[in-house]
């Protein structure tokens, strides 16, 4: 009956985690059972073995593995671009005085030292590329820039020339662009950023032809230079204007057509004769 009982204990110990102790070298009867209470360490996960056999032991995580390098953001602009969009990121860097030239449409080094101390005073990565991120935070702190704006200085695309314009030798020159065709029977032969007269003294719209050249003119009325003036109506000329060189559209003329690219006008003068047509016109 005894040993029954002890057996009976050893089938429930195994049930339930306990060990069954004997009795000792003296005789005395310990506690029947001994409960192992739980440590609170979960048991390592175990995985059987092929074949059968012992299970074995799953390998830890390697918790000491370097986390995955953050991605950087992606570079939308960088020094050799050009476009529209390039010519957008100049003209809201001129907004926060980071950049003073152009727009010129031009990635180049004044654009990338532009950039770059703008990101440095703003906490972020001085790359000198225009990133996604520094992208995002230039447009928070301006405005969407006008069409002039974007071309302060110059480089607009001419509209169709007027249908005056193409035949015989003409000065196309279109208000709405902003722009002057130099054309000799339906052909653009140059194409040249121009500005106008002010509201006050606007520049006349009509046909008119040339009667006047005069290298180094300077005006007796304003007592300024007039270089490479091409007269055409009365004291109104194409000329060159170093004034629109140096402000683009932020300026104006007293009813002149100034030309701000020396080179171009200087080439200009040398071919158009007195007598060749002017087209101004809306």
């Amino acid at each position: 009956m005894g040993r029954a009982f002890v057996a009976g204990l050893a089938v429930l110990a195994a049930l339930t985690g306990c060990t069954v102790q004997t009795p000792d070298g003296e005789g005395k009867r310990r506690s029947p059972v001994h409960i192992e209470l739980p440590s609170g360490t979960p048991a390592p996960d175990r995985t059987p073995a092929r074949g059968g056999g012992a299970p074995s032991i799953a390998p830890a995580p390697d918790d000491d593995k370097p986390s995955a390098a953050p991605v950087p953001p992606r570079v939308l602009w960088s020094r050799g671009d050009t476009g529209r969009d390039v010519r957008e990121l100049q003209a809201r860097l001129r907004q926060v005085a980071w950049l003073f030239e152009g727009p010129t449409g031009t990635y180049g080094e004044q654009t990338e030292r532009a950039v770059s101390g703008f990101q440095g005073k703003r906490g972020l990565p001085r790359t000198g590329k225009t990133d996604a991120v520094t992208w995002q935070r230039l447009v928070r702190m301006t405005r969407e820039p006008g069409r002039w704006d974007l071309y302060l200085m110059g480089g607009q695309q001419a509209d169709p020339p007027d249908a005056r314009c193409r035949t015989g030798r003409v000065l196309c020159i279109d208000k709405t662009s902003r722009t002057l065709r130099w054309m000799i029977d339906g052909r653009t032969v140059s194409t040249m950023a121009v500005r106008f007269g002010s509201q006050g003294t606007p520049t006349r719209e009509g046909v008119f032809s040339v009667y006047w050249k005069s290298r180094d003119h300077v005006s007796t009325l304003y007592d300024s230079p007039m270089p490479y003036a091409m007269f055409f109506s009365g004291g109104q000329a194409v000329h060159f204007s170093a004034d629109f060189a140096a402000r683009g559209y932020a300026g104006g003329s007293h009813g002149c057509v100034n030309v701000r690219d020396e080179q171009a006008i200087a080439e200009l003068f040398a071919q158009v004769r007195n007598g060749d047509r002017v087209v101004v016109s809306w």
